[in-house]
């Protein structure tokens, strides 16, 4: 499994957060959790984690909002998006900002799941 490596889970609602959290933990990987785009990037764990898992749509900066943000701090993490507002204008958004996916509620585990495996591979 992927015990050294640490995924953020940025996301407003507690409860997607714990339910994240543990879908994450259980396929071998460490959490961080954020309950905010801006607690996440003032953190400063941006730099040291693998991967950030956001959801889109959240007070105050969006996950869109918070990508950019990293990007432009040339700081290059991937990020898988949730969003329960699966439109394409989000999706063509999220993908032509870098992202490595955009997943709709109620995502599958197994897509995440892909999605870390797919993290490994570009790590590597």
């Amino acid at each position: 499994m992927y015990n050294n490596q640490t995924v953020a889970v940025v996301d407003d609602d507690e409860s997607v957060r714990q339910a994240t959290s543990r879908l994450v933990r259980s396929l071998g990987w460490e959490v961080r959790l954020f309950s905010s785009a801006a607690s996440f990037l003032s953190s400063g764990s941006a730099a040291h984690v693998a991967c950030v898992i956001s959801d889109v749509q959240m007070p105050g900066m969006t996950g869109l909002e918070m990508h950019r943000r990293l990007t432009e701090d040339h700081i290059r993490v991937p990020v898988i998006f949730i969003t329960a507002f699966c439109t394409e204008a989000i999706r063509k958004q999220a993908m032509e900002g870098g992202a490595l996916s955009l997943l709709c509620k109620p995502v599958d585990g197994a897509a995440i799941q892909a999605c870390l495996e797919q993290v490994m591979r570009l790590a590597s």
